[in-house]
């Protein structure tokens, strides 16, 4: 196995982790959702008369902010994930490169992994495997012709 796919093999594995780790990470705001939904329910009693909003107008909000969160983290797994998939298949450069860019943004191994998957898919053999495996996959664009 020379460098290159050794490389592309190890990105993948670490995108995997990544993308777990985010997902489990992602679900910290269950607390909120919880506590929006309790205050929704009027499980949370108070004195409320000082003139504020209503308890179930905030626990919405907070509820729907806690969900919203957890939605974004859980696709940004999910597209973690897909590069880690399309890294190790050497398929889709740019979306690779792309994710790569959004994961610098995740401080600090988010950017680890981002500059490193950067720095290997900066390298002309890896764009050309890269652009190898669209032209075997483009002469057969439907897998049942492989079956024989």
């Amino acid at each position: 196995m020379d460098r290159d796919e050794e490389h592309l093999r190890l990105l993948a594995i670490f995108h995997y982790v990544f993308a777990g780790m985010i997902a489990l990470f992602s679900l910290f705001p269950i607390l909120h959702v919880a506590i929006g939904v309790a205050l929704v329910l009027g499980a949370v009693d108070g004195d409320f008369r000082h003139g504020g909003p209503p308890p179930a107008v905030i626990g919405g909000i907070i509820a729907a902010v806690g969900m919203s969160v957890i939605v974004f983290g859980w696709t940004m797994a999910a597209c973690v994930l897909a590069a880690g998939r399309m890294l190790a298949g050497k398929r889709r450069y740019l979306f690779c490169l792309v994710m790569a860019g959004i994961e610098c943004v995740m401080m600090p191994l988010g950017t680890i992994l981002g500059v490193f998957t950067i720095i290997v898919l900066s390298r002309d053999s890896v764009k050309a495997a890269f652009e190898a495996n669209v032209a075997v996959h483009s002469r057969f664009p439907n897998p049942s012709h492989l079956d024989g």
